[in-house]
C-alpha cells in the first residue's frame, strides 16, 4: 500500500546509467537557481534525481538542498501528469535561499516541466 505523500526508493532516480540517459535524451528548463532535465518515465511512477555538486557548497549545505527538493517533490507529486523521471541539478545560487524562496523557485522549475511535458503529449 503507498501512502499518498511517502517518497520510497522507488520514486528516486539512483544509478548513473539512468541519470546518463536522463542528460543525453531529456529535456531542459531552467530558471536562476535550477536547472531540470525530464523525460517520459519508464516505469509507473514519476521519480526525482537530484544533483548538486560541490561548486555550491560544503556536505551539509548540498544536503540541505537535496532535502528540501526531496520534501517539494513529495508534497507536490500529484501535479505531474503522466509519468516523468527529472534530474533537478541546483546552481551555485540555490544555497543562499530560503526555505520559502527555495520552494518558489522549485514550484516554478516544475510548474514548466509539467507545461513542457503537456505540450510534448499533444
Amino acid at each position: 500500500m503507498m501512502r499518498p505523500f511517502s517518497f520510497a526508493k522507488a520514486d528516486r532516480i539512483l544509478k548513473r546509467p539512468e541519470f546518463l540517459h536522463l542528460s543525453e535524451s531529456g529535456r531542459k528548463v531552467y530558471n536562476r537557481h535550477f536547472i531540470a532535465v525530464f523525460a517520459p518515465g519508464r516505469g509507473e511512477r514519476t521519480r526525482l534525481g537530484i544533483t548538486v555538486t560541490k561548486k555550491v557548497g560544503c556536505a551539509a549545505v548540498r544536503n540541505r538542498i537535496k532535502r528540501l527538493s526531496r520534501e517539494y517533490f513529495r508534497v507536490n507529486r500529484h501535479t505531474f501528469a503522466g509519468t516523468w523521471d527529472i534530474n533537478i541539478i541546483a546552481k551555485k545560487g540555490a544555497a543562499e535561499l530560503t526555505t520559502k524562496a527555495f520552494f518558489s523557485s522549485l514550484q516554478h522549475i516544475f510548474h514548466k516541466v509539467s507545461k513542457s511535458g503537456q505540450m510534448r503529449k499533444k
